[in-house]
């Protein structure tokens, strides 16, 4: 069980999350207490879980992947293994920026970013059907993206 969160590792949770860009005297003093305490306790907050990872959000656009596209997938069969090495393909393509098991009409949804309906036509023939167990793929062009990314609330 990890550590307990007190108002202060909450405050520093937030702020990372909305800046990660923030220096750990910036952090310290929006915090109010001393840079090594901030230190100590944002070490502790990767080392217990808290904060997976730090990175950059690339703006698609500029990087000519404008497109987003959301695919839900159907499996032939709803078995353990199935899923098992559906995700593990699945894992292996780069242009999968997320997927996930869900209930429902589909098995999984996926969030893709292409370049364009050209692009996605070109990965969806020669990959994405061609994955193990696909039996349907339904596809969903993002005409907006109203909120994406959007940090946690806690």
């Amino acid at each position: 069980m990890p550590a307990r969160l007190d108002r202060i590792d909450l405050k520093m949770l937030r702020l990372l999350q909305n800046n990660g860009r923030l220096s750990n005297a910036e952090l310290a003093e929006t915090v109010a207490i001393s840079p090594a305490t901030c230190h100590r306790r944002t070490q502790r907050l990767f080392e217990d879980g808290f904060i997976a990872t730090v990175r950059a959000m690339v703006a698609p656009k500029k990087v000519a992947k404008g497109t987003l596209v959301m695919v839900g997938v159907v499996l032939d069969r709803s078995t353990p293994e199935s899923f098992a090495i559906f995700e593990q393909a699945i894992a292996r393509l780069k242009f999968v920026l997320d997927c996930h098991l869900v209930a429902g009409d589909f098995d999984y949804f996926l969030k893709i970013r292409v370049g364009d309906m050209e692009d996605f036509n070109r990965i969806h023939g020669e990959q994405l059907i061609a994955l193990p167990g696909v039996r349907q793929t339904r596809t969903f062009f993002v005409m907006k993206e109203v909120v994406d990314n959007a940090p946690l609330e806690f």
